[in-house]
């Protein structure tokens, strides 16, 4: 069975690590992996190869950036060559990202059957550029893999087979699992002065910000800045800056928000590594919702929405929007010791890569 795994933007690599692991366990599948270059670069792509244990890319087609129209278009173009020379039996495609919509697109018009990882998820923001990508590929995908039950009344509310929707776990939870115990042995914490006398960490925060809703308007993004700031009286605060958010703040110009420690993107082990250690997470990304409810980090997430509701409801994380003061009241609750109690939700335990590929190769069987 060669499936034909597609992963571009950094998320992706999380996702994709335990799955080419699972695959290379079983003699009836070759694996092939093919990275789009939606990111690119060393700390948005490459770093991730080398310490999650990525095999090389079998193609490349090194896309780089550009509009979302654009960049749909030329992986749409470019993937489908490969296909047609590949001639995969199964297109696997993960997440939500351009990448994923385009190889989904792309397979769909050949007739190659499409796995997608992390199936029906919905934030319902029609606005959000991800929330496009996942309906449209949950609408011409063969196998539905969710991550929770929501996602199972989402997608059979828009008519998905029944039949065809596996609940299987979470593979970001897989290789937070695996890759955990690696992760506690980085240095970042001494590389940032966040250890004490007796090598424990200070209480310390983590920011991520990279929504268009939150760093492309100027007034957003320091109305945030200036919230978090004031969380930051508390606590030192580690704000690994994405590119995209790196440029919107050198915008701003010259802003006195010294309490917010602004270090380049990290790996992923030494991202996890802070994660794990970290009193507060405030961010808009949703695989950070999900590590840390598997974490049992408290987690307030500065969006309106989330298409990771059971992150909210049985998990760490708190919606709290853009809204300042209730960022600062819901950061200062948890910090002076009310915190949200969690759990980890269900068949998030580490094996769900391990699901899908048994899930795969019983229906390849059955042809």
């Amino acid at each position: 069975m060669k499936i034909a795994n597609i992963v571009g933007a950094r998320p992706n690599l999380v996702k994709i690590a335990p799955l080419m692991r699972e695959m290379k366990n079983h003699a009836e599948i070759q694996p092939l992996l093919i990275h789009t270059g939606q990111h690119y670069d060393e700390q948005m792509s490459d770093v991730f190869f080398r310490q999650m244990g990525i095999p090389e890319p079998d193609v490349n087609l090194e896309v780089g950036s550009g509009s979302h129209a654009w960049q749909t278009a030329e992986i749409l173009k470019r993937v489908e060559t490969v296909f047609i020379e590949l001639k995969p039996d199964l297109v696997l495609v993960v997440g939500d990202v351009n990448s994923t919509i385009a190889a989904s697109l792309a397979a769909s018009k050949l007739g190659l059957p499409i796995a997608h990882v992390e199936a029906g998820l919905r934030s319902f923001d029609r606005t959000m550029p991800e929330e496009i990508n996942r309906v449209l590929t949950d609408a011409i995908a063969d196998y539905l893999f969710v991550t929770e039950e929501d996602a199972i009344e989402n997608l059979v509310r828009e008519g998905r087979p029944r039949e065809r929707i596996y609940l299987v776990g979470n593979v970001m939870i897989d290789a937070l699992k695996q890759f955990l115990p690696i992760a506690q042995k980085s240095k970042i914490g001494r590389e940032l002065g966040l250890l004490d006398e007796k090598d424990s960490f200070r209480p310390f925060g983590v920011l991520t910000l990279h929504r268009p809703s939150n760093v492309d308007s100027a007034d957003q993004l320091r109305k945030l800045m200036d919230a978090i700031e004031e969380v930051g009286a508390q606590l030192p605060i580690i704000f690994p800056a994405h590119p995209r958010t790196q440029q919107k703040l050198a915008q701003l110009g010259s802003q006195n928000h010294s309490r917010i420690r602004m270090v380049a993107p990290l790996g992923y082990l030494d991202f996890v590594c802070l994660l794990s250690h970290s009193k507060i997470v405030l961010t808009d990304s949703g695989g950070i919702q999900e590590e840390t409810t598997a974490l049992g980090v408290p987690c307030l997430t500065l969006r309106e929405n989330t298409e990771r509701p059971v992150t909210a409801t049985e998990g760490t994380n708190q919606i709290v929007g853009q809204d300042p003061q209730k960022i600062t009241r819901a950061a200062h609750e948890i910090l002076s010791g009310k915190v949200k109690a969690g759990r980890v939700p269900h068949l998030w335990d580490g094996k769900a890569a391990e699901r899908i590929v048994d899930i795969l190769l019983r229906e390849f069987r059955k042809r």
